[in-house]
């Protein structure tokens, strides 16, 4: 504590001496909370306060009752934890269950403040707070931080990361289109490609108000962070609206830009029957975008001239390419055919450039008919997109088409996109979608709100790559899964959540003496079963939330309020063990850290 007396030698210190004295204890903080707290000692008014108001600050952040009562209990003098006292705090309470005195000097070698202490290996209150407070005692776990999770399965074997509409930023009819929705590290993002001025495609929300982007500029901005959250591949979905010349323009911008990240062959140069693995793919980018004939004609078509055809396809908003030679090699003159009639028994036609074609490999669109038709006639690298009303069609309670969902989705890449009249771009509810193995489930990232927190919290696990594996059940080809039928099939487990305490939260604008007096929601997010809230009535309550039919497949939120949702977080049900704190989030995302709360986490398999 000599840094104490330094920083006091001239006898009081000033509100940035605090902090900065804070920072050098290594201790989290609120810069509001503190500032407070200071101007509460400050009893002078002079904006000093002595070593006495400090210690007082210190202890108010750092030696919290629940953790010091905590800490007495396995404390033999209440004041030290010997190597066997910390050790069997963590066999009893953090179900470290081989833990030794081993493990227990590696804590204190690496939290405890107080050489002497550290010498003598012993833990005092600092060293125990500080091991509290640890990303160790996180609600997540240290190694679901890192991809953990078998990445050498197909790709739809996995949930994906998805966007809806990712250029844009606000609502669907007037708001601006942006580049900065390409740069979040999602794995698959949406382009909706129209023609614009010059030859040069444009992005933007089709016969609305919403400002436009070039497709260069997109593709630039992909290039630069692709890889920045994750080395897994990106798809890029192509709502392609582009007249064959412009097509030919966004073929040469993805060959000159992407170069050899594009993926623009099979891995083993043959028709695949299956689809490789994310790890097969790493620093790879695909193009989902509709094909024109067959990816054996494309594989037949390498080394030689191209003939400059387009190709007519069925009526499809999405499209997918790829190819392999290098930037400028494909670059060659479409020879376009006469136009092509709309037929009313034959639907409208669109005109696929032969040059964009080639760019789609792994993910080429197909229009789904039905679950039949895919059974019988898609292909392993072609993928369906269907409407967020349409889905929930195919998965109501009749459950009529609910089992042949899942049937769909083990074997194909499954897009779920929102309605059209999501104007404000709302969100559906993400989870019953995942519950039938749908991979690419994409929403607005702009809108924040319960649904976000479940897509960011879910993909928080297996290092943040983007990438999911899905459970077993939803990837054995031989799967009977219907998530409104699982009664005592699929391992459940009771869940109990105590919340002990909240630390350091904001206060609320809502509240009359500004102070944070929460409530606090625990909301399971999961098949139908599952979904169900509870409610604490004060702060310090237990939350029992009963059976969990699927936990492979079950969310927790946790949402503290006061009078209104202020707070949101959302947790991978597989992390929780224990004594942890739940790091908060605003609503709109940020992160308020060190506002958190202190839970204890049990559940047994029943």
């Amino acid at each position: 504590m000599d840094m104490i007396y330094d920083e006091f030698r001239e006898g009081k210190i000033n509100i940035d001496k605090t902090l900065k004295l804070l920072n050098k204890f290594e201790i989290s903080y609120d810069y509001v909370h503190v500032k407070k707290v200071f101007k509460k000692n400050d009893k002078q008014k002079s904006g000093l306060i002595t070593m006495e108001d400090f210690r007082a600050i210190y202890r108010m952040l750092l030696h919290r009752p629940e953790l010091v009562e905590l800490f007495s209990s396995y404390s033999a003098n209440k004041k030290v934890l010997s190597p066997s006292n910390l050790a069997e705090f963590l066999r009893k309470e953090q179900f470290e269950l081989n833990a030794n005195e081993g493990r227990a000097v590696s804590l204190i070698n690496r939290y405890e403040p107080i050489n002497e202490a550290r010498s003598q290996k012993e833990m005092t209150i600092e060293g125990f707070i500080r091991y509290m407070l640890s990303e160790e005692c996180s609600i997540f776990k240290v190694e679901n931080k890192m991809v953990y999770q078998d990445m050498n399965l197909p790709l739809c074997d996995y949930f994906i990361s998805s966007s809806h509409n990712t250029y844009l930023i606000q609502d669907q009819l007037i708001g601006p289109s942006h580049l900065w929705g390409y740069a979040k590290g999602c794995r698959c993002v949406e382009i909706d490609c129209w023609d614009g001025p010059n030859n040069e495609p444009v992005v933007y929300h089709g016969h609305t108000l919403t400002s436009k982007i070039t497709f260069q500029n997109v593709i630039n901005v992909i290039q630069k962070h692709a890889f920045e959250a994750s080395d897994y591949p990106i798809i890029l979905s192509l709502e392609n609206h582009c007249s064959p010349p412009q097509q030919e323009r966004m073929a040469a911008h993805l060959l000159d830009i992407f170069r050899d990240s594009l993926c623009t062959t099979t891995i083993d140069n043959t028709v695949p029957s299956e689809l490789p693995s994310p790890e097969q793919l790493k620093l790879k980018i695909l193009i989902k975008n509709k094909k024109a004939g067959s990816l054996q004609d494309t594989l037949n078509r390498r080394g030689q001239a191209y003939q400059g055809l387009t190709e007519e396809t069925e009526d499809t908003l999405e499209s997918e390419d790829e190819d392999e030679e290098g930037a400028g090699h494909m670059l060659k003159k479409v020879l376009i055919r006469k136009p092509i009639k709309k037929d009313k028994d034959k639907g409208h036609k669109v005109k696929v450039a032969l040059l964009l074609s080639e760019l789609v490999i792994y993910t080429a669109s197909r229009k789904f008919v039905n679950f039949e038709d895919s059974k019988e006639k898609q292909k392993c690298y072609q993928n369906n997109s269907i409407g967020e009303v349409k889905g929930q069609k195919l998965i109501s309670r009749t459950r009529i088409h609910t089992p042949d969902f899942v049937s769909h989705t083990i074997r194909f890449l499954t897009r779920i996109y929102p309605k059209g009249t999501r104007t404000d771009s709302s969100n559906y509810d993400p989870q019953e979608f995942w519950n039938v193995g749908s991979q690419l489930v994409a929403l607005n990232f702009q809108t924040p709100g319960v649904q976000m927190d479940l897509l960011i919290g879910k993909f928080l696990d297996n290092g943040g790559s983007g990438y999911l594996l899905k459970p077993e059940f939803l990837r054995r080809r031989d799967s009977a899964f219907d998530p409104f039928n699982v009664a005592d099939r699929y391992n459940p487990i009771t869940l109990t959540i105590k919340i002990i305490s909240g630390y350091q939260l904001p206060p609320s604008n809502l509240s009359k003496s500004n102070k944070a007096d929460p409530l606090v929601k625990i909301e399971i997010h999961g098949v139908p079963a599952d979904m169900t809230k509870r409610q604490t009535s004060v702060i310090k309550n237990n939350g029992k939330l009963n059976e969990i039919e699927i936990p492979d497949l079950a969310l927790i939120r946790l949402c503290v309020e006061d009078q209104m949702a202020v707070l949101a977080n959302e947790l991978a049900l597989a992390n929780l063990l224990c004594y942890r704190h739940v790091p908060l989030v605003s609503k709109l995302g940020v992160s308020l850290k060190p506002a958190s709360l202190f839970v204890y986490i049990w559940y047994f398999q029943q």
